[in-house]
């Protein structure tokens, strides 16, 4: 199962890639989606929204919760089944919320479901052991350790070779570097957030 969550951050304006996949709306999102992608469900707690969308949510959360509505459209999707999950609108405006989103990402990772945020400027996930990089030759692609300092052990199909280097938590190195192949890979000893640069849409 494929899941799509759009998210009330910056309003993202390319193409979403809707066939085949649940759509979760998270409250505000609704207003700059809902004529431009079929929506499943509409979840939140509805804040930030001043109508009731369509279709009428299942339960409207309290305002006041530990959890962000796009934490609890994850778990929703995660416990439906979804092993790909694609969130839209998460980054820009609220940076706390932005960074919250990249959290998102490591809880899925830590799950086994492959998750990656799109923004209007990025195409941001989470990698461990090999991760591969497909398409994307001539972008520029930053690897930053998650959590805890990762080693690198090897890459390739990258500018900057990434060979037995540590990643530093707290460091910038590996911020940066590109791609020179359409097929780009590297093994990392641990979480690594990957960020990849998009001609902005």
């Amino acid at each position: 199962m494929r899941a799509i969550i759009l998210l009330n951050g910056e309003p993202y304006r390319g193409d979403i890639a809707a066939e085949g996949a649940y759509i979760y709306c998270c409250d505000g999102a609704y207003g700059w989606a809902k004529d431009r992608v079929r929506i499943d469900e509409n979840l939140g707690d509805y804040d930030s929204l001043p109508i009731i969308p369509t279709p009428a949510p299942k339960e409207i959360y309290p305002s006041e919760k530990n959890e962000t509505d796009g934490e609890i459209a994850l778990y929703r999707a995660i416990a439906a089944g979804a092993t790909s999950i694609t969130i839209y609108g998460g980054g820009g405006a609220r940076e706390d919320h932005f960074l919250g989103n990249l959290h998102l990402l490591y809880a899925a990772h830590k799950r086994g479901v492959r998750a990656e945020m799109i923004t209007n400027y990025s195409r941001i996930f989470v990698g461990e052991g090999l991760v591969t990089i497909s398409g994307e030759k001539g972008k520029t692609i930053s690897v930053l350790p998650f959590g805890a300092d990762v080693c690198v052990k090897t890459s390739g199909g990258l500018k900057y070779p990434l060979e037995e280097l540590w990643l530093k938590y707290g460091s910038t190195r590996g911020i940066s570097n590109i791609a020179e192949e359409d097929e780009a890979y590297l093994l990392a000893e641990g979480p690594v957030l990957i960020m990849i640069d998009r001609e902005a849409v």
